[in-house]
Formats: C-alpha cells, sequence, structure tokens
C-alpha cells in the first residue's frame, strides 16, 4: 500500500542500506512510529460551534492545493557530487530524519482512516495520509539521488510501534506539523535572503509544502477544541512536557548539525530560536498553556541540554572504563534540566477560541 506512493526506486532491493538502518533505530532524538486507542479515535467529535472551521478545512484538502506541487524539474539532475563530505553527511541525516517523521505520519493516519467508523475523522486522516505520501517520497527521491534512499516498504514492517494515547496523538502530532511548518518557512525565507547558500532544489519546495503542515495543524486544532477534556485539569502538564520535549529535541538535533546550519548562511542558535517562539506563539490557539519564551532560562538551559549531550558524543567516542558511568551521569543532569524548565511557570495568555490562524510569513 505504502511502496507504491511514497517510495522512490531503489537501487540494491538485496538487504536493507545505512539509510534505511538509521530511520529504523529509535533513539531519543530520531522520529518513531506510532499506534493507538482507535475506538477512543473513532469517538471523536466536532461541536457545532467548530463545524464551520472544520467545513473550510476539510474543503481545502479536498481540493488539494499541492497536488501539483511535488514534481522534480531539471535542477534536480544537477551534480552534486562535488558536496563538502561533512555537509553531505549532515544533509543526508537531516533528509533521512525528516523522510521518516513524514513516513510515520503517513502510515499512522492510514491506519486511522482504516481503523475508525467516523465520517469526519475518517475523511481527515485519509487526506493528511496522502500528504504525508507525498512528502515522504518527494524526499526520498532525493536520497534516491544519493544512492541512500530509505526502503519504506521494509520501515514498515521492521520499525517498531510506539503505543501514545490518543491525546498524546492530538500534542504530539499538532506540534510536529507546527513545527515543521515554522522551521520549513524559516529555511525558506532564509534563502530568499541569500540565494547563493542554497546548495540544492528541494528548499525551493518548501514554501508550498509547509502549507500543508500548517492546514494539519490547524485540523488537529479544531479537533482539540471539540473535545476540551484534551485541553483541561492535569492534561495541561501533560501539554507543557510536549512542548518542552519537541522543543528540546529540535534544538539538541539541530546543534548537533552546526556544519549543516552554516552552509545555509544560518546559525542555528538563531534559527531554534525564531522556529522554537513561532512555534510556541502559534501554539497558543489552542494550548491554555505555553512555554514562557521571553524567559531567558529557557534558553540557558536549553543550551546546558546540548552542551551534556555533546559531552556524551564525546565520551561514547573515546571509550574507556569509566565511559559507561559518565555518560550516565550526563543523561540524568539532563533529565534534572527537563525537570527545571518543567517549573519554570508557563506562559496562560491563550488566544480565543475558534480562532483559526493565517500561515506567518
Amino acid at each position: 500500500m505504502y511502496q507504491a506512493t511514497t517510495e522512490a526506486p531503489l537501487r540494491d532491493r538485496q538487504a536493507p542500506n545505512e539509510s534505511t538502518r538509521q530511520a529504523q533505530q529509535d533513539a531519543i532524538l530520531t522520529p518513531r512510529f506510532y499506534t493507538t486507542d482507535f475506538a477512543e479515535l473513532d469517538r471523536l467529535k466536532v461541536t457545532p460551534e467548530n463545524r464551520a472551521m472544520w467545513d473550510a478545512i476539510l474543503k481545502e484538502f479536498r481540493d488539494d492545493p499541492n497536488k501539483n506541487h511535488f514534481k522534480r524539474n531539471a535542477e534536480f539532475d544537477g551534480d552534486f557530487s562535488g558536496m563538502d563530505p561533512k555537509l553531505r553527511e549532515q544533509f543526508m541525516d537531516f533528509l533521512v530524519s525528516s523522510v521518516t517523521a513524514e513516513f510515520s505520519g503517513c502510515i499512522l493516519y492510514a491506519e486511522v482512516k482504516k481503523r475508525v467508523k467516523n465520517p469526519d475523522v475518517r475523511e481527515l486522516f485519509g487526506f493528511m495520509s496522502r500528504d504525508e505520501g507525498r512528502h515522504a517520497g518527494f524526499i526520498n527521491h532525493t536520497l534516491n539521488d544519493f544512492d541512500v534512499a530509505v526502503d519504506l516498504s521494509f520501515l514498515t514492517k521492521a520499525k517498531k510501534y510506539t503505543f501514545f494515547k490518543p491525546k498524546f496523538i492530538y500534542y504530539a502530532t499538532y506540534l510536529s506539523e507546527k513545527i515543521g511548518y515554522a522551521r520549513y518557512i524559516t529555511i525558506y525565507r532564509n534563502f530568499e535572503k541569500q540565494p547563493d547558500k542554497r546548495f540544492h532544489p528541494i528548499f525551493k519546495w518548501f514554501e508550498n509544502w509547509c502549507l500543508d503542515e500548517f492546514r494539519h495543524g490547524e485540523a488537529f486544532a479544531v479537533l482539540m477544541r471539540s473535545n476540551p477534556e484534551t485541553l483541561e485539569g492535569r492534561n495541561k502538564l501533560w501539554i507543557r512536557f510536549f512542548l518542552l520535549a519537541v522543543f528540546c529535541t529540535m534544538y539538541v538535533r539541530d546543534h548537533a548539525r552546526r556544519p549543516f546550519f552554516e552552509a545555509m548562511g544560518m546559525d542555528p542558535d538563531v534559527f531554534d530560536k525564531q522556529v522554537i517562539t513561532l512555534t510556541n506563539l502559534i501554539s497558543r490557539q489552542v494550548f491554555p498553556e505555553t512555554i514562557d519564551t521571553d524567559n531567558p532560562k529557557v534558553w540557558a538551559l536549553f543550551e546546558e541540554m546540548w552542551q551534556n549531550t555533546a559531552k556524551m558524543g564525546e565520551i561514547e567516542r573515546q571509550g574507556g572504563l569509566l565511559s559507561g558511568l559518565r555518560v550516565a551521569a550526563l543523561k540524568a543532569a539532563n533529565a534534572l534540566v527537563f525537570a527545571r524548565l518543567f517549573l519554570i511557570p508557563p506562559h496562560k495568555q491563550a488566544l480565543p477560541a475558534n480562532v483559526r490562524l493565517e500561515p506567518v510569513w
């Protein structure tokens, strides 16, 4: 099912290549595949006060504004053999992580459509699976140009699936869609100012591409507003947890790719501050509490988590008798950093109800 719509042709079908093995891994900083309680998803409702907004979003999905967008042109046939080896490595890492995340959404959304009967939920998740499949296929075709495409059909069968309660799916997916929007539009605008830094044509597709991500997030916002129990009581603590988990993961992962960002003419410190601040602001459309990104302690703790993670990598490369203990101590230190972030008072000014945001350009 997925192979036909999302997978670029592979030159070697004998065994999973390094990119596929990388995508198959389940680590803290790598995208995961998810399953959930489909019966609970089937009970989702769209309330009358949110119906007009829901219908408008679904009409956009039906109109499919990006149906002709994900088509390659002659620029992709260029010679990229002269790319700096370190940049190539980090570009491939970026693409493998991206294709895994997009494909994760594709298969989860397709499974939701298959398993539920609720017409609103079935239609939405079918459209989102279609979009994510296009995204994954487009990225994987670029990986195939470098002879490192991910075998998505193998990944479907081989990668472990993590069970998430439906409400956790809503929080995590809403945030991944909105932060994906913020990342893509920030990279695209950077290259508008510095076109000489655009080392591959795939970045030219990010402007329209990010609107798919934005639209997906808007649909999840309507679902959460229509089912307000997902936003109340102790769920506010879970929302803050997911906000911090997504932001910390992005901050650490991006800083580990500093040469990649520098090649694009960007500073990961500036990029992450822009993207996290924008995503946090957008999240106020639905979340009653968000992170206080105006508090300098937040950014200092993000940086401390990155520095601890970088030290872990150095220790693991060096090895030694006490390396395991030293890494364990740094992991404990990062857990404490996360706890300190969690204890910073949140921002509590949500946007008015029933507001649909326009993309921030």
